[in-house]
């Protein structure tokens, strides 16, 4: 695989599929945190365990939540559940 390029066609949402096999060999799997980046013009992907302490950025908060429920058990995400649909409808009265 080293040295291979692959290529990929950028949809109109401006999104790429990374290949099963390039996301093996990143030990990249479903769920898992990627922080991407710019340097010399270069895109890159890096699979992250942290999100940076302080950054509240809507796509921080949304990559952490979504880390932090493959850790918990059934009932903790069925009671966060509960909580969430709460919230949306009292969003929806005002």
């Amino acid at each position: 695989m080293a040295g291979k390029g692959i290529y990929k066609v950028l949809d109109d949402k401006g999104r790429v599929l990374i290949p099963k096999e390039l996301r093996a060999a990143a030990e990249m799997q479903h769920g898992d945190i990627i922080k991407l980046g710019i340097q010399k013009g270069v895109v890159t992907a890096k699979k992250v365990d942290l999100i940076k302490v302080g950054d509240k950025s809507p796509q921080a908060v949304e990559a952490y939540v979504f880390s932090a429920v493959k850790t918990m058990e059934k009932q903790t995400l069925i009671s966060l559940a509960g909580r969430l649909i709460a919230l949306l409808e009292e969003n929806t009265k005002e």
